[in-house]
């Protein structure tokens, strides 16, 4: 209760200065909205800047992630490549001995 009496007292004391000293509330506004714009345009560059920084690392993480992908087809595809070369070679080599072996 105490508090509930205190925060009306203090509302009233607060509307009035305001009414009491108007002409100074508004020219203290006048000066501090441009330096509260200038604040709040530099705190939007900079979350754009660091929003853009994360974009950007994202954006490298999943380039180095579908890179890794490519290189691990690229063994299995040169893995199955080198399994068809050597089963190449060794047909050749069947046929070459049963070709001999028929003459």
């Amino acid at each position: 209760m105490p508090l509930l009496v205190g925060g009306v007292i203090v509302a009233v004391l607060g509307l009035l200065g305001l009414l009491v000293w108007w002409q100074s509330f508004v020219v203290l506004l006048k000066g501090a909205l441009p330096i509260m714009l200038l604040l709040g345009g530099g705190l939007a560059m900079y979350v754009g800047y660091d929003d853009i920084q994360e974009q950007l690392r994202e954006d490298k993480k999943k380039q180095d992630e579908k890179l890794d992908r490519a290189r691990e087809e690229l063994e299995q595809i040169r893995a199955k490549a080198e399994r068809y070369r050597e089963e190449l070679e060794r047909l050749k080599d069947e046929s070459c001995k049963s070709r001999e072996n028929n003459s």
